[in-house]
């Protein structure tokens, strides 16, 4: 019988393959912000996976319920439910002690095992919405490097993008994922606006008020535009720098909703596929500035927590540097100020990633030249991740980010976790 199911956004799963449809994550995205739509979720509980391994990096799966401890914004929280997953493919097993949390749906976990089956899903997401095109060439070299890594035994694999521009279907022919991954552009050309203002700046000077975002911005628009005196026309100069600011934030808001919501709609078409499974998400970094952004995020946590997926992140920008650039206008804004202001905008652009491998169980390669090594990392997934569920029916739903630190009762071993999850409020009907 030849099964076809039908999402909306994105993507197709016509059995075990990833198809194109006509309209694009990003676009449906956009049509579902501009209809009014917004994103309902219903929290009643909380999924932290957490990696234990022990000082050579080996997993440690001996560990019970009793032995970790969790804080909720610095105070302790009773752990509801636990549960060991052995993330082996097809052997995989569960061991908890209450329900487990990583059921598939019923339709999937009665279907009769195949030996064609794969013990392996590997998906790599390339943010071609995020990429320059120098970050992007040297993603597009190290990914098909690593498909021989990938594609071992009877693992399959896709390649797409976060724009929807790309999406190999889910294969085991590395010529299709090959020239998916060649066939991969930036969405964004790399020439830069003046003034040249991102979605992190543009949020420091429209919702916090920063001084030095708004001073560097102003700097910018007087280098650029030399008719202009600072003397006489100073205000004219400072709306031009507030239009791209909120121009900025805009466009920005779009591309990182647009992005969170293909990777939760990669990770629900995951869940009813058998084996291992792996997004690996490859990118430049992107900040999260808004609430809506910030429950999306914890979302897929959830959802990826529930349904045994592991998601992976790559920096594709290696060893970065924050140093000034001779581009660079440092006559209204101090240098050192100017470097800080830097520094922070590339940090918050790799927190999701961060945030995003430690609350699936997955790793975050970071820091590092060696793309190929990335690659090689995050292809091999955690043997063992246990899940601990937070029952949150006594936290108050007041729209605020709690964070979280787990801690075991065994000297020796590095933890890898959630960082921490958002509790919306409640949604207000409107009549």
């Amino acid at each position: 019988m030849n099964v076809r199911v039908q999402l909306h956004r994105g993507l197709v799963l016509c059995c075990l393959t990833f198809v194109p449809c006509p309209h694009s994550t990003a676009q449906q995205a956009k049509e579902a912000q501009d209809a009014g739509t917004r994103i309902q979720v219903n929290v009643n509980r909380v999924l932290v996976p957490v990696v234990v391994r022990d000082k050579q990096g080996r997993a440690v799966g001996d560990l019970k319920k009793e032995d970790f401890q969790v804080l909720d914004n610095d105070k302790p929280r009773t752990v509801s439910a636990f549960t060991v997953e052995r993330r082996g493919g097809l052997e995989a097993s569960a061991a908890a002690s209450h329900e487990s949390v990583a059921q598939p749906p019923a339709s999937v976990s009665a279907a009769p095992q195949s030996p064609l089956l794969p013990d392996r899903i590997l998906v790599f997401l390339f943010d071609d919405m995020h990429m320059s095109f120098e970050d992007l060439a040297y993603a597009r070299k190290a990914g098909v490097k690593a498909l021989n890594g990938a594609l071992t035994g009877s693992n399959m694999a896709a390649v797409v993008s976060t724009s929807g521009k790309t999406n190999s279907g889910l294969t085991r022919d590395r010529a299709k994922l090959q020239a998916a991954i060649m066939s991969l552009l930036p969405s964004q050309t790399d020439k830069a606006d003046c003034p040249n203002i991102d979605y992190y700046q543009a949020d420091l000077m429209l919702n916090k008020h920063d001084a030095t975002a708004g001073q560097d911005a102003l700097a910018q628009v007087l280098n650029c535009n030399p008719g202009i005196n600072p003397q006489t026309d100073l205000p004219a100069a400072a709306r031009l720098a507030e239009s791209a600011a909120r121009r900025a934030l805009a466009i920005g808001s779009q591309d990182v909703q647009a992005t969170f919501a293909t990777i939760s709609e990669i990770v629900r078409r995951m869940a009813p596929l058998p084996g291992q499974r792996t997004l690996i998400l490859v990118s430049s970094g992107f900040p999260i500035v808004e609430q809506e952004s910030r429950t999306a995020e914890s979302r897929i946590m959830d959802l990826a927590a529930q349904w045994n997926v592991t998601v992976s992140a790559l920096d594709v920008r290696g060893l970065y540097t924050t140093a000034l650039m001779a581009s660079d206008d440092t006559h209204v804004v101090p240098v050192l100020t100017k470097g800080e202001f830097r520094a922070n905008a590339m940090k918050a652009a790799e927190n999701v990633m961060a945030e995003l491998a430690d609350g699936t169980g997955g790793t975050f390669f970071h820091n590092s030249n060696d793309l190929d090594a990335g690659f090689n990392a995050l292809t091999e997934a955690p043997e063992d991740v246990y899940v601990l569920e937070l029952s949150l029916d006594n936290v108050k739903p007041d729209g605020t980010y709690h964070r979280l630190k787990v801690q075991v009762d065994r000297d020796g071993l590095e933890l890898q976790a959630r960082r921490g999850y958002f509790m919306p409020k409640p949604e207000r009907n409107k009549k």
